[in-house]
């Protein structure tokens, strides 16, 4: 529906942004709070950014290669058989 695609890095049991930022969604797609939200390393064809996602708005990624983001590096240490592994220095 969105057009890009991402690597998440964090998630959120229920959503967890700003009310400013949920009340700039337009109503008609205005997803319910009550669902897991992502943080996603984005891109789409002009841009590389940080999303938040809830669980709705999400796919399967059939390409399953890797994502241009120039944060990938910071936080992953490689894409290895479809998936990042995130650096030890971040996991708890």
């Amino acid at each position: 529906m969105f057009g890009f695609r991402g690597v998440i890095f964090d998630i959120d049991p229920v959503f967890a942004n700003s009310e400013e930022w949920y009340e700039s969604i337009p109503e008609h797609v205005r997803p319910a709070r009550d669902q897991p939200f992502y943080h996603l390393l984005a891109e789409n064809d002009e841009s590389s950014y940080v999303a938040y996602v809830s669980q709705q708005n999400l796919q399967h990624d059939a390409e399953a290669g890797p994502v241009d983001h120039p944060s990938l590096d910071e936080m992953f240490e490689g894409f290895r058989n479809g998936r990042y592994r995130l650096r030890r220095s971040l996991s708890h």
